[in-house]
């Protein structure tokens, strides 16, 4: 049985871990916190606009039980909110747990505080990772899913420093680049001025703060929009997000929360003293980042380079998935991407030809088209997100964006690809 090694355990590792098990592999997942999902604990958006297409692909390619948790743990479905259509809001208070006993369940190995500090390599295969407590493990192939945010210095180099967020650096230790170890450079995304990385695009206030009648709409609707003075816009916030589907007007016009077990708040940060001074926020605290005022975290400055079926360059048995597979914005864009590098994690170790998506899929689709993008240099100003921006466009005008699953299914069928993630491989 060939032994796939994950490490980072966010949406895109755990996709990977359960793509992974299902065609057979031996998996061991090493995550650096005491938590999975990493940003997925304070996200929780869902199927708006094309996430639902790519969704439902992903679930008729096979890949259903991590969009079947986010569906189950929803507090609003099917709700509008600027910009955004049928969106799904889920728990995140609730969220982890469940992922947790699904990996459980199925038998995949998860160590928690095994933080990778480096790799070992013969020639152009790695052969084992290094632990920070100097263990050694040895695997077949290995799948990197580390994300593209931090480690401190990052935070205060690009940004208002460590913003103390749920990834907890201080705590846990600060995620390393195994691409780079490896060898590989890494790649790192501009802001439209060509400064490096980008600010995470919202915080979370803890409902308890706010008045009875913002968290009694946020409970009953979802949706909280509040219309801001003429003297408190800051358009130059929407240049700085990760979230270009969020760069709209009406973000910069209104304050805008999203119930997700918190109230979240849809701009990289509020100073504190500015948002009291708002009706029903007199009170208002963050619960993440902590210092939500003043900055948040620093995301894209580690992509690696890799092809369209998610193996990366000049390693022979390194794959990876999610922000560190590319300027992909979303829980949903991670599953996408992990589950495909899962699947093709025991292909390889089996010497099979990789699963490549095609591109009538919105999901080959996009994981192509952000591959030849990255190497313009604009379209490393770019995200690349189902929900949104430019890819958004792009799916509609390619007549991608459907949420007719019926459709989808007739569509995967014809290609041969229908439950093609459910397939034992071993």
């Amino acid at each position: 049985m060939a032994k796939i090694v994950i490490v980072g355990g966010g949406w895109a590792g755990c996709a990977a871990a359960i793509a992974a098990k299902k065609a057979g592999g031996d998996v061991f997942l090493y995550e650096r916190t005491d938590m999975l999902l990493g940003l997925g604990n304070v996200g929780g958006i869902m199927r708006n606009n094309g996430r639902y297409t790519a969704a439902e692909e992903t679930i008729l390619l096979g890949a259903n039980e991590l969009f079947e948790i986010t569906d189950k743990c929803a507090r609003h479905k099917n709700i509008e909110f600027p910009g955004h259509q049928h969106a799904s809001l889920y728990d995140v208070t609730k969220i982890e747990p469940e992922v947790r006993r699904l990996l459980e369940k199925i038998g995949v190995n998860v160590f928690f505080q095994h933080r990778v500090v480096d790799v070992m390599k013969t020639e152009q295969k790695i052969t084992a990772i290094k632990l920070h407590d100097d263990q050694v493990i040895e695997g077949d192939i290995f799948i990197e899913t580390t994300g593209s945010t931090g480690p401190m210095g990052n935070c205060l180099k690009y940004g208002n420093g460590c913003s103390m967020c749920i990834l907890r650096c201080p705590s846990f230790g600060p995620r390393v680049s195994l691409s780079q170890k490896a060898g590989v450079e890494d790649i790192l995304g501009q802001r439209a001025n060509g400064s490096y990385g980008a600010f995470s695009g919202s915080c979370k206030l803890n409902k308890d703060s706010l008045s009875e009648e913002i968290v009694k709409e946020l409970n009953e609707t979802g949706v909280y929009i509040l219309p801001l003075a003429k003297e408190e816009i800051n358009w130059g916030k929407l240049d700085m997000k990760v979230c270009q589907q969020y760069a709209l007007k009406e973000y910069a016009e209104n304050i805008i929360l999203l119930d997700t077990g918190h109230a979240k708040l849809m701009a990289p940060f509020y100073p504190l003293d500015k948002l009291r001074k708002l009706k029903g926020f007199e009170n208002a605290r963050y619960e993440d980042p902590y210092a939500g005022g003043m900055g948040n975290s620093i995301r894209y400055l580690s992509i690696a380079p890799r092809n369209n079926r998610m193996k990366v360059d000049s390693v022979d048995n390194l794959l990876c998935a999610g922000e560190k597979s590319g300027l992909f914005v979303g829980h949903t864009e991670a599953i996408v991407t992990g589950s495909l590098a899962g699947h093709n994690s025991v292909r390889l170790s089996l010497g099979m030809p990789l699963l490549e998506l095609p591109r009538n899929l919105s999901t080959g689709d996009l994981i192509a088209y952000a591959n030849e993008e990255i190497l313009k240099e604009e379209g490393l100003k770019n995200r690349y997100t189902f929900a949104g921006s430019d890819y958004f466009k792009r799916m509609k005008k390619l007549n991608l964006y459907t949420t007719d699953t019926e459709a989808l299914k007739k569509k995967i069928e014809r290609l041969n690809l229908l439950n093609i993630y459910n397939e034992k491989l071993i």
